[in-house]
């Protein structure tokens, strides 16, 4: 099982932008949506600080935000990626479950991935993560680049909303 300090601060500065965005969205009445924590055990915490130093991972997680905007529930993972692909074993197993069990029920069920050297966040759909995971158990490629996704849910950064992904998900149920 992985630990806190290996794996646990991956993404949260993305993770920073998304849950002030929450906040301005939530402040405006437009969505309502929840940080879901990563339940652990603290193995060490500095006495000083009372900071937790080192941590095991409870149980797998789902996803990282659950809510609801303007009466359709979300779901949604952030993940940031260092190249111009992304490897789909950043996606787990039981979080693609999840979300495809979650779009059984009525919801709408995503990624935000940032893509660092590109500098851009894109919104994708669990019928496009679908479309890779199903490649990948087919045997074909474990990641897909970033010319693959759908360019128009590029997520934009508003005013003060540094990420903006409430357009990018209003353009993909226009599309749907």
């Amino acid at each position: 099982m992985g630990t806190w300090k290996t794996r646990g601060l991956r993404g949260s500065a993305l993770e920073e932008y998304i849950n002030y965005s929450n906040e301005k969205y939530r402040e405006a009445g437009l969505a309502l949506i929840q940080k879901i924590p990563t339940p652990i055990t603290p193995i060490d915490i500095d006495k000083s600080t009372r900071h937790i130093t080192l941590a095991y991972f409870d149980k797998k997680s789902t996803v990282d935000y659950i809510g609801v905007v303007q009466g359709l529930p979300v779901c949604f993972d952030a993940k940031e990626c260092a190249a111009e692909s992304f490897s789909l074993a950043n996606v787990h197993e039981h979080q693609f479950k999840f979300m495809c069990e979650f779009e059984k029920q009525g919801g709408i069920a995503f990624l935000i991935i940032f893509f660092k050297s590109l500098d851009k966040i894109m919104y994708v759909p669990l019928s496009d993560l679908r479309v890779f995971m199903d490649r990948m158990y087919a045997g074909g490629k474990k990641s897909f680049k970033f010319e693959e996704l759908n360019l128009e849910y590029e997520i934009p950064k508003k005013g003060d909303i540094i990420v903006h992904y409430l357009e990018s998900l209003s353009l993909y149920l226009l599309d749907r």
